[in-house]
């Protein structure tokens, strides 16, 4: 089989390019021009693809990029629909009610970046605005091209971040301080401090096509694993994040307990003495 090519697991995308780069790896690309600005049929749509990607065996690990000048500059201002929503309602307690729920909504389509279960790496170039902090912050693994600018950009638009840029980006890069100045001033960040704060773990060289490459090999590698410990592996750090040491390990022997009776294990070890390449069941 050859790569890439159109993914057929979710064919009808309207705001996504979506192709298989590699054997097991998918290409979720933001595809709204100029700038790939978010709407909500396009944190919609992307719930229900990596739902779809989630059940899918032939999805193993998952890149995610911006098609054209950018990652994403965040929030399409102009076509924004809070207004619209609580119009309707004759009071402030119901305004507040519809529009907790409308958030709530949204955060959960950014968290499905976890919730999917299958290691995601973004690669961003050119802008990585506000939404982008957000949408790389639930991502496990981040590269960027030398040129990349980022800004948690909210305070300047009159809100706080309110979709997961404030809790996880903090324990991301592990300097209260910066996070709070960074958040705070919405100043703008290279990919230079990016990598300095811990944010990034990878400054590629060129432009688009550089950094998806190098996010696609790295994808290439995960998916060569036993599908099981990957899996598993994802599911106990996210839990470790949020938890002390001890309720991780107890967490983590309660699953490895039906984990480990996976056949990936004797699978894996017969193709170490055997020199061998192994082949994996989907999962």
């Amino acid at each position: 089989m050859s790569f890439p090519q159109p993914y057929a697991g979710y064919p009808d995308a309207k705001y996504h390019k979506l192709t298989l780069a590699a054997d097991g790896v998918l290409l979720l690309s933001f595809n709204r021009p100029p700038v790939n600005a978010w709407i909500d049929p396009k944190w919609q749509e992307l719930t229900r693809i990596l739902r779809t990607a989630r059940d899918d065996g032939d999805v193993c690990a998952i890149v995610v990029a911006g098609e054209g000048r950018c990652f994403t500059a965040g929030l399409d201002l102009n076509e924004q629909s809070l207004a619209k929503i609580v119009a309707d309602q004759p009071d402030a307690a119901r305004k507040a009610l519809v529009m907790r729920s409308h958030i709530r909504d949204f955060q959960e389509a950014i968290s499905w970046f976890e919730y999917v279960e299958k290691p995601v790496i973004a690669a961003a170039h050119g802008v990585a605005y506000g939404l982008a902090i957000d949408i790389m912050s639930a991502c496990d693994i981040r590269y960027a091209t030398k040129t990349t600018k980022f800004s948690i950009k909210e305070v300047d638009a009159g809100l706080a971040a309110d979709i997961g840029t404030l809790q996880r980006f903090p324990k991301i890069v592990g300097n209260d301080s910066l996070a709070r100045e960074l958040c705070f001033s919405a100043r703008e960040f290279d990919s230079a401090e990016a990598r300095e704060i811990g944010f990034l773990s990878k400054v590629v060289d060129g432009g688009r096509e550089e950094v998806v490459d190098a996010a696609v090999k790295t994808a290439s590698i995960i998916a060569s694993k036993a599908p099981v410990a990957v899996r598993g592996t994802k599911i106990f750090l996210l839990h470790s994040r949020d938890h002390t040491v001890e309720e991780g390990l107890r967490y983590t022997t309660a699953l490895n307990s039906a984990l480990l009776q996976s056949d990936d294990m004797p699978v894996a070890m017969l193709a170490v003495m055997q020199k061998k390449t192994p082949k994996f069941a989907k999962l």
